[in-house]
């Protein structure tokens, strides 16, 4: 595979492709950012650091061939929408498939997914798009590695969601048992996966990874950021009925993570892969307790 080619990052605007982005550029790695909207504060940011942007769009695969064109490797994170009845599986799995697709007639070597850990039946949790997209990538010939992480500790962030996020109170809302494990993982951490990734494409051929890096309970989290910030916070165990008028697929979630104890990703050999796997005491010192006091002043 020739190193100097550049790695083509989907999804370079949002969250983990952004993180990913951002890694790479710092290893020196060439990156090529595909972005709706090149004068978008995002797109502008990444040009600044070093990033080539590409126009394109998930639902114009001419655009897709185009950026993927003399790219060595891919990572795919698409763009999933979530509505009153669910995730919208279908169009995920269109979109991620073009990608797979325009990666195979541009000659790239490698793919690097990131999906979602596994949690019971794939229709649960946001999983059946994302399966879809895992089938074409096996199915493609190309090198590839899968990682599935759990929740982004970055989720306390999240403002406007019926369940997480950090409310102006300091209630924390959520699906999860209150005084059960729940896994977490920081998204630079997941960067740190899919750089080890396009580093070493043959080693990482055919990897499956669940991604996580804490397990801590919910009650312990809130305590655990209440102390970092200096502010109440508590959590609360929304109920089956509350899931349920949410939506449909909310519930069945609810029920799910009863039935199947969670997440399980493999912490002591991800540690292995990656001894500096961010703890939610991590995160919180790097910057997170002041995101939430910030978060939580502007709401108040």
């Amino acid at each position: 595979m020739t190193t100097a080619l550049p790695v083509l990052i989907t999804g370079a605007t949002g969250k983990q492709g952004g993180a990913t982005a951002r890694r790479l550029l710092a290893e020196g790695v060439r990156v090529r950012a595909l972005v709706r909207d090149p004068r978008s504060p995002a797109a502008r940011a990444l040009a600044a650091a070093g990033a080539e942007l590409a126009i394109g769009d998930f639902d114009d695969p001419a655009t897709l061939l185009t950026a993927a064109k003399d790219a060595r490797a891919v990572l795919l994170v698409p763009p999933a929408d979530y509505g009153p009845n669910g995730w919208t599986a279908g169009d995920e799995a269109r979109r991620g498939t073009a990608v797979v697709e325009a990666a195979r007639a541009a000659g790239v070597e490698q793919i690097v997914f990131s999906g979602i850990a596994t949690m019971g039946p794939a229709d649960s949790w946001g999983q059946e798009g994302k399966h879809r997209i895992e089938d074409a990538i096996r199915a493609s010939g190309l090198r590839f590695t899968l990682l599935r992480p759990v929740r982004f500790m970055e989720n306390y962030l999240m403002q406007g969601s019926p369940v997480d996020g950090i409310r102006a109170d300091g209630e924390h809302r959520h699906l999860f048992v209150a005084d059960r494990p729940l896994q977490m993982i920081a998204l630079d951490d997941i960067a740190v996966f899919a750089a080890l990734a396009f580093a070493d494409p043959d080693g990482w051929h055919g990897r499956e990874l669940e991604l996580a890096g804490e397990a801590i309970t919910p009650v312990d989290a809130a305590a655990t950021i209440a102390a970092a910030t200096g502010r109440p916070i508590h959590y609360r165990e929304i109920s089956e009925a509350e899931a349920a008028a949410i939506g449909p697929q909310l519930a069945a979630t609810w029920r799910l993570i009863r039935e199947t104890g969670g997440w399980q990703a493999d912490l002591p050999t991800l540690r292995a892969l990656h001894p500096g796997l961010t703890s939610l005491p991590d995160w919180l010192e790097r910057g997170g307790a002041d995101r939430i006091v910030a978060q939580l002043a502007a709401t108040t």
